[in-house]
């Protein structure tokens, strides 16, 4: 467990130096402030345009550095050559990939986090406010989504370069978000193998919508059953598995060349 909480660390520390995390904290800001400078549709719905918004905005953000932060670590391991010395000491395949794995998900999760405090603070400013058991369940899901994601982009990366699994992980991960909620409608129109697809589909990829309560925060509703968002995380946990395991079974007997990832 030392091993893979030093790895994590190590990732905090990239994640630093790259100052990927600062970018997008003053991109963030930036629209936030285009936002609140702006008065579209006056002020009695100003709140209601910049929450939406904004949470838009985070989401996004934080997306883009789960992404890019999880689908380049292993392939930078490999191009600068410290694989070698990392598996060479009493370090295991296993460990790699999740002191990987968790590194990238603390930081995105850190980072999503300061996302939503500045939302908050932005909102307070124009005089409205979000609840604070909503947005503790947002938050939360919001972690289970980025577990989600980080360990598709450890996964993709453990037999692809940076660019390709990044790419991949994009395109699975925005499908899952744009078409898994419509699968259900176009089964019902959809005959022999092409409504096998659909299934195989809607069962193999991650329903990501399921930690979605941004309308919940947008439109000041009710906190969420805590009994749901316990099973939302619980099935986030279980993909998130299911991802990291297939990820170990294609990094497990992976043969490594100096510069092969370039």
């Amino acid at each position: 467990m030392i091993r893979i909480l030093t790895l994590a660390w190590l990732v905090w520390l990239e994640m630093i130096r790259r100052k990927d995390i600062y970018v997008l904290l003053i991109l963030l800001a930036a629209f936030l402030v285009t936002l609140m400078a702006l008065n579209l549709f006056g002020l009695g719905q100003a709140v209601s345009y910049l929450k939406e918004i904004g949470l838009l905005l985070a989401w996004v953000c934080s997306w883009i550095l789960a992404v890019s932060v999880s689908a380049r670590q292993l392939p930078q391991e490999e191009r600068q050559g410290t694989i070698f010395p990392l598996l060479a000491k009493p370090v295991s395949r296993a460990e790699v990939l999740l002191g990987k794995w968790l590194g990238a998900w603390v930081v995105t999760g850190a980072a999503t986090l300061v996302f939503y405090v500045l939302l908050a603070l932005m909102v307070a400013l124009r005089g409205g406010g979000f609840g604070g058991v909503v947005l503790a369940q947002a938050w939360l899901l919001h972690l289970g989504l980025l577990a989600i994601i980080t360990a598709l982009g450890i996964a993709f990366s453990t037999r692809l370069h940076a660019d390709a699994a990044s790419a991949l992980t994009y395109v699975v991960t925005l499908a899952a978000w744009l078409v898994m909620p419509r699968v259900p409608d176009l089964v019902l129109t959809a005959r022999g193998v092409v409504q096998t697809g659909l299934m195989v589909i809607y069962y193999a990829l991650p329903h990501l919508e399921l930690f979605d309560l941004r309308r919940r925060l947008v439109y000041g509703w009710s906190p969420a059953p805590g009994a749901a968002v316990l099973l939302t995380l619980v099935y986030g946990l279980l993909m998130t598995a299911v991802f990291l395991t297939l990820g170990w079974l294609a990094y497990r007997n992976k043969r490594f060349t100096r510069g092969a990832m370039l």
